[in-house]
């Protein structure tokens, strides 16, 4: 198998709030709803079986106007500390999202890992930039702090 590394977009945010208000953003429908996806998008939450094994279906609806379905599977969820998914329509991928305490607030790891070097590098910019956008927006949700 090739290495992870060559495959992974992996990224890090320190947002300003303890793991639990982050993990309060990342386990609540309605608020996944607010910030899942690249900047633009809006969502539509179907499913949220939050719980391993349990399925998320949602539409995730482009500026344009485009529907995009998504369905995926919890694979990992542990309170305040990481969140899983393994998603199974389309670009296959695992996105885990681990929360570490820090100074100033909680350091968000997040890395999305593709099956082949070959899959990843065709979108590596798309995701890049919406991965980006993704932390930047889960930032805004804990910080408006519902």
């Amino acid at each position: 198998m090739e290495p992870l590394e060559s495959r992974s977009d992996s990224r890090e945010k320190l947002i300003p709030a303890s793991p639990s208000k982050v993990f309060a953003a990342m386990s609540d429908p309605v608020r996944v709803a607010q910030w899942w996806g690249p900047a633009g998008f809006t969502n539509t939450i179907h499913e949220f079986e939050f719980e391993p094994g349990g399925r998320w279906l949602l539409t995730m609806h482009g500026p344009d106007g485009t529907d995009y379905p998504n369905e995926s599977r919890f694979t990992r969820i542990a309170c305040d500390q990481v969140f899983e998914i393994e998603h199974l329509g389309g670009h296959h991928f695992y996105l885990t999202i681990e929360l570490e305490p820090a100074d100033g607030g909680t350091r968000v790891k997040w890395r999305q890992v593709f099956d082949t070097v070959e899959h990843y590098e065709r979108i590596a910019q798309f995701v890049a930039t919406a991965n980006e956008q993704n932390l930047e927006r889960l930032a805004a949700e804990v910080l408006r702090g519902h």
